[in-house]
């Protein structure tokens, strides 16, 4: 393994901008990474391989001529393949988009090139960000870099396991109800899920548009903060996109100081049906935190307990309307027109093609929940549940300043194991729908390994509205703290590391 790719995105940066290394021997390095391992992970569907040399030659010509260039130029990322990117193809994991190539670059690509990262290639995902294993992909399930044979999360899995397998320093994912913090609590790393609102969903495939927001995957709380602020703030071409300074989340990062804030614990969030191991390390994440200085408490959200249901219809419904237009009359897959057939066949037919069993599940889901005689029983009181859940947010906040809970109540499950099962597999996001529902921030960070399985367990720290900074603060303390305990980050126990 080069060393390059053992260095955090940070340090990688400073050495392409002292001229300790270039960012073609970073993209290098990386690329030659991707083809020794990427067989056995699965992580990417795409390799930009010459656009990615490309760039970084970019980088170091701008640099060569004395241009004042970002703490991220040069540094490669791999990209989740629901992004709109102009120059190569963007397929949501769907056979119904296969090979497509957008015309434009989505809001978030086009802030990764103009901060002057690398694009390695697009990762993989449970197709059309419906899931929480990619084992949902039209192209086969990506693994966990920490055992093959599991899954690395979802939907963001090719991202996560991207980054655990030292493929990529960074990369981007989408949250909707968890799809970053969840795939980065099973692979060991960090992952940001920012206030809805405030990264763009500009060019980024719609799933369910009232939550789906784009936040980074890194190794360590540092880059993740780095990757946040180079992507965020507000977007006129984004109509939910909140006009207000990005929060000053790499300072959060670097200053890593919790005394005197008030910590809740989340009462609703944890106890029966969680795995012993991911309790274990979570009170301990608990003890540490008062430790450094915190004011632990428990409190109470009730709706919390209805927020998995919720979502499962304001999600599918919201799917319904987004995927509607994959129609085969204007892009993508056509299946049937053969000169016979009228659009509306050949669009059944392209459907029935092209969408896998999950995405055809949650639309009848959401097509249903939104029919007529329907709609307030179902959708409409769920958006009641909604505003319950964020109302017992906002009660929350005026006795603390952040809630933290396990990120997942289980480490990373065997691959196939719940594939017959919807209902166990929505649980793996049991924790992390709320927020999603609240429209707050949150951030998962390492902190240990379960004793049953020796895999990754996740802390998952939650902040109100534009409050983003408070999770990175509480973040980096924590990993501060558990990298002086352990003797180096969690990442370098795990087989790909060595």
């Amino acid at each position: 393994m080069s060393e390059l790719i053992r260095l955090t995105a940070a340090e990688l940066g400073a050495a392409i901008a002292s001229g300790e290394t270039s960012a073609v021997e970073a993209a290098q390095a990386y690329l030659d990474r991707i083809d020794a391992v990427d067989g056995e992970v699965n992580a990417f569907l795409h390799v930009a391989t010459e656009g990615a040399l490309e760039q970084a030659r970019a980088v170091d010509a701008r640099r060569a001529a004395g241009e004042d260039l970002g703490p991220l130029a040069g540094v490669p990322v791999a990209h989740k393949d629901v992004f709109s990117t102009k120059d190569m193809p963007t397929t949501a994991a769907s056979r119904i988009l296969e090979g497509w190539q957008p015309p434009y670059d989505a809001t978030v690509t086009a802030r990764l090139r103009d901060a002057g990262l690398v694009i390695l290639g697009k990762t993989n995902m449970d197709e059309f960000a419906m899931g929480s294993s990619t084992e949902n992909s039209a192209y086969g399930p990506t693994r966990n870099p920490w055992d093959l044979d599991r899954v690395p999360g979802g939907s963001s899995g090719g991202s996560s396991a991207a980054v655990a397998a030292f493929e990529a320093p960074l990369a981007t994912g989408t949250d909707t109800g968890g799809s970053i913090r969840q795939p980065a609590a099973v692979c060991g790393l960090v992952g940001a899920k920012p206030t809805y609102g405030g990264s763009s969903r500009y060019g980024l495939i719609a799933f369910a548009s009232s939550l789906d927001t784009p936040g980074p995957f890194a190794r360590n709380v540092l880059d993740a903060a780095l990757l946040h602020e180079a992507f965020s703030g507000h977007d006129p071409r984004d109509s939910t996109s909140v006009d207000a300074p990005v929060p000053r989340v790499v300072e959060a990062a670097k200053r890593a100081d919790i005394a005197g804030m008030r910590v809740g614990i989340v009462r609703e969030l944890s106890g029966e049906g969680y795995q012993a191991g991911v309790l274990e390390r979570f009170h301990e994440a608990v003890e540490l935190l008062e430790s450094l200085g915190a004011k632990v408490v428990e409190v109470s959200c009730p709706s919390f307990a209805t927020a998995l249901p919720a979502y499962y219809l304001i999600a599918p419904s919201e799917c319904s309307s987004n995927l509607a237009r994959f129609d085969a009359m204007r892009y993508g897959l056509r299946v049937g027109d053969d000169g016979t057939r009228g659009a509306e066949e050949v669009m059944s037919l392209t459907r029935a093609e092209g969408f896998g069993p999950e995405v055809k599940r949650r639309i009848i889901l959401g097509t249903y929940a939104l029919s007529s005689g329907y709609y307030d029983a179902y959708y409409g009181s769920a958006q009641q549940v909604r505003t319950l859940i964020k109302r017992d947010y906002d009660a929350a906040f005026e006795q603390v300043d952040v809630l933290v809970s396990p990120t997942t109540p289980t480490t990373a499950f065997p691959i196939g194991e719940r594939a017959d099962d919807p209902m166990a597999m929505y649980l793996a996001d049991l924790c992390t729908i709320p927020t999603n529902l609240a429209g707050n921030a949150a951030l998962s960070v390492p902190c240990g390994l379960a004793a049953e399985d020796g895999l990754p367990v996740g802390l998952q720290v939650m902040a109100p509205a534009l409050a983003d900074d408070r999770t990175y603060l509480v973040g980096a303390a924590v990993e501060a703290a558990l990298k002086d305990r352990w003797g180096g980050d969690l990442l370098s126990r795990s087989a790909f590391a060595v």
